[in-house]
């Protein structure tokens, strides 16, 4: 399970330093849940966790050093609930007090979001250098860069988190109407949003010629109904995503990770309609996770919102 919720980090960014300190902490609290004869951690309550952080305020541990505990395991829940093997999150309304927040994400302005989609190259040609010195096939990588840019379009319009993208199917693409249907998950409501003009055909080509030619390079020959495929051989699809998150960042330094993105989509949009239509169109499920936004969108995201408000 724990080289399942690595995958589930790498897919949303963090980097190798910041998975190793998350798994870490998670690790304190299976240990004290051991200790504590709780023997199945998917099924931990609420009460459990305020025990957990009444230990380390025993202990003396600072409050910040307690906050960051209970964050890293907040993802650990998040991640199985998507796995299904927890039915909620005993974190999610834990706040520790006395805490100077501070600002955690940049907003990328809507000028910077539309560079990152018109800048994204889709035909390129890599040399080989000390560091790749046997490159992919360049037909290859083109095929790879046509469809992250569809990926990138849906991020930056439409503001999908990484596993609603990953889940799409082609069901989902009505083209014709110049929309999208999201399906609801655990976190996030479904929703039908407005494809951009631009991106209508990015994702025809996408559709109608890369994505054809990714099957016929993996050989699958029987219908597929998903939307995205890796072009490698695995069917994990961690390493893509991070690729695509190393090309943003060469084109705008200011990008950190997906979920900041999806992020400074729903600030702009606070700034064009109204709470509830952006409560509908960011899928959330309480209009408290929207409101959080709308606090902070003039000077930026806080980390009240990447902590205890789901992207």
């Amino acid at each position: 399970m724990m080289q399942q919720f690595k995958e589930y980090l790498i897919i949303k960014g963090y980097s190798s330093t910041s998975i190793a300190t998350i798994i870490k902490a998670v690790g304190y609290f299976i240990t004290w849940c051991e200790k504590e004869n709780i023997h199945d951690v998917t099924e931990v309550s609420h009460n459990d966790v305020m025990g957990y952080v009444q230990h380390y305020n025993v202990k003396g541990t600072g409050k910040k050093t307690i906050a960051h505990y209970i964050m890293h395991l907040k993802k650990y829940y998040d991640f199985l609930q998507e796995e299904n093997e927890a039915a909620d999150n005993p974190c999610s309304n834990i706040k520790i007090k006395g805490i100077k927040r501070k600002v955690l994400y940049e907003v990328v302005s809507t000028e910077e979001l539309e560079q990152l989609y018109n800048g994204y190259a889709t035909d390129i040609h890599i040399q080989q250098t000390d560091t790749l010195k046997n490159p992919p096939p360049m037909h290859l990588q083109n095929l790879a860069r046509k469809r992250n840019k569809a990926i990138v379009g849906l991020i930056v319009y439409q503001a999908l988190r990484s596993e609603e993208i990953m889940r799409l199917q082609l069901a989902d693409m009505k083209l014709r109407e110049g929309k999208i249907c999201v399906a609801g998950m655990k976190r996030t409501n479904g929703r039908t949003l407005k494809l951009e003009s631009g991106q209508v055909f990015d994702l025809l080509d996408y559709i109608n010629d890369t994505r054809k030619a990714i099957l016929h390079h993996k050989e699958v020959t029987s219908p597929k109904q998903e939307l995205f495929f890796n072009i490698g051989s695995s069917e994990r699809r961690t390493s893509a995503l991070n690729m695509l998150l190393a090309h943003l960042k060469q084109i705008n330094g200011k990008v950190k990770n997906l979920d900041q993105l999806r992020a400074s989509v729903i600030v702009h949009w606070l700034k064009l309609y109204n709470l509830r239509k952006v409560q509908y169109m960011a899928g959330h499920r309480y209009i408290s996770s929207t409101e959080a936004y709308k606090a902070n969108n003039l000077d930026g995201l806080k980390d009240d919102i990447a902590k205890f408000h789901p992207f």
